[in-house]
């Protein structure tokens, strides 16, 4: 086992690099050229040779109060020493009730209950399983289909593949699970390109795809919908104006359950709570984790509305409900880290900051649409997505790119393909936000 001072070689010699199987990541090529993060306090990281980086991604969409937080560290520190570990399986500890009490106060309507995961891969198989078992609950079992959309992102879990919609994360691993269907993504560069917040054309329209696939499949064999509000992982996909309202309407007019995957946009990145509380629209089921303990610990978190948990309520008292469960679901150490973390996002008005931080953003990303190769801007919140034309024959390379430049000279931010996404921690402030736009636009102008 290598001493703390020995891990600095690995940052010099590649055979210290080569044993760990990195996630996303083309490992040859960053074993080669590695960049490596050691330390981080507020919106910066700093490199294994020193350099302060600005945080452009909030870690990967989850350090939503910035980086270094004592707060949690202490709260962590406390608990390992007091209860490391309880069970949740008939047991339990004080901690994950609090927190589900906690939770409640801030989630929009009545999502008042929370199960616990550990990550928002587990939290989308959570809610699918919790869709498909509340129908039989009902006495509704042959409603099993689940609709995803294409270029949507759920994780990485077989249901969460399932239903999603990106191609280079399914064509790996053959025909998943069976029985799902998608509708068509959101994105509509020809007629919304350099829209600032939402487009206004085709909400209801893409919406109405879903009547489509109830039309082809049968409303009786549809058990759920999920959908990003804002599909984060794919490039910052935005939903017309009225979109999920339809989306939310066709649901209850045929008996299918609505899912938001708000792992991305829960806990502040839209100037709101979650997602559900800026559109308006209140799902059955939503799926969070990322922001919940802002990174510093795994955890995830699906709610559900009442009608929901008590469909499950039935039968002998000694009868498990619900047959499903990680061994750390609500943990208690990941527990501590999401309280000490609420507190800090009530204190510190986080939840609500990225409204005031937003047309900062907004203005200094679309100050990008002139540079060469820029082919689209779209902002909501404090995220914004900078797509780029694709190089003839070299589709991702333009992004690469633009990511490894901009790292090179400062600033981390995420690429997907050739879009380049910003989602800035939610303490960042007008003048980081000008200094991380300048590196981007450096970076593209370099690229071209």
């Amino acid at each position: 086992m290598n001493s703390p001072d020995q891990r600095p070689t690995v940052a010099r010699d590649r055979q210290q690099r080569e044993a760990f199987w990195m996630p996303f990541t083309a490992n040859r090529q960053f074993k080669d050229n590695p960049r490596l993060l050691v330390a981080a306090e507020g919106v910066h990281y700093t490199t294994a040779d020193g350099r302060r980086i600005l945080d452009g991604q909030a870690g990967l969409w989850c350090v939503n109060a910035g980086h270094g937080r004592t707060r949690i560290a202490d709260a962590v520190q406390r608990q390992m020493t007091e209860l490391d570990f309880a069970p949740s399986f008939n047991m339990g500890h004080p901690l994950p009730f609090e927190l589900a009490n906690r939770l409640a106060e801030i989630t929009p309507g009545d999502l008042n209950y929370s199960f616990f995961t550990n990550s928002g891969s587990e939290s989308v198989d959570t809610a699918l399983k919790i869709a498909i078992g509340y129908h039989r609950a009902r006495g509704d079992g042959g409603r099993q289909r689940l609709i995803g959309r294409e270029r949507g992102y759920h994780g990485v879990n077989f249901g969460g593949s399932s239903v999603g919609g990106i191609v280079g994360n399914r064509k790996q691993f053959g025909t998943l699970l069976p029985g799902i269907d998608h509708l068509p993504h959101t994105l509509n560069i020809k007629a919304n390109a350099f829209t600032r917040g939402l487009p206004v054309e085709g909400g209801e329209e893409l919406a109405d795809g879903l009547e489509r696939l109830i039309g082809l499949h049968d409303a009786s064999t549809i058990a759920a919908v999920i959908v990003e509000p804002v599909a984060g992982s794919a490039g910052v996909l935005l939903p017309p104006k009225g979109y999920l309202r339809r989306l939310r309407e066709i649901c209850d007019r045929h008996g299918i359950l609505l899912i938001f995957d708000e792992v991305i946009t829960g806990y502040g990145r839209l100037g709101t709570p979650f997602a559900a509380h800026y559109f308006d629209v209140l799902p059955d089921i939503m799926t969070t984790a990322k922001g919940l303990t802002n990174g510093n610990v795994p955890m995830g978190a699906v709610f559900v509305r009442p009608h929901i948990y008590e469909a499950f309520m039935q039968g002998p008292e000694s009868l498990i409900e619900f047959a499903h469960g990680y061994t750390y679901s609500g943990h208690p150490v990941a527990c501590a880290a999401a309280l000490a973390t609420l507190d800090i996002y009530t204190e510190e008005g986080l939840l609500t900051r990225g409204a005031a931080m937003a047309p900062h953003l907004e203005d200094a990303a679309h100050g990008l649409r002139e540079l060469p190769h820029v082919i689209d801007v779209r902002n909501l919140g404090l995220v914004a997505g900078i797509e780029l034309e694709p190089r003839p024959g070299a589709p991702g390379a333009r992004g690469f790119e633009v990511h490894r430049r901009c790292f090179d000279n400062g600033a981390l931010v995420r690429y997907t393909g050739d879009i380049i996404a910003l989602s800035p921690p939610l303490i960042i402030n007008p003048t980081q936000i000008g200094e991380l736009v300048d590196i981007v636009a450096a970076a593209i102008r370099d690229t071209a």
